[in-house]
């Protein structure tokens, strides 16, 4: 009993790391594509008052 209960703890714990693992790689990856939208429109502006001079 105490050994398949230390291992579905372990199971729980690895199902959890994985879940909080994916949740933090989720919220650095739209921190990095909100740090980069500025100079990706600051970008665009420029080529559109390039074209429109």
């Amino acid at each position: 009993m105490d050994i398949n209960m230390s291992e579905d703890l372990g199971f729980a714990f690895e199902i959890m790391g994985k879940g909080m693992f994916s949740i933090f790689v989720v919220i650095i990856l739209l921190m990095a594509i909100v740090t980069f939208i500025p100079f990706i429109t600051n970008k665009f502006e420029k080529r559109k008052n390039e074209k429109a001079e």
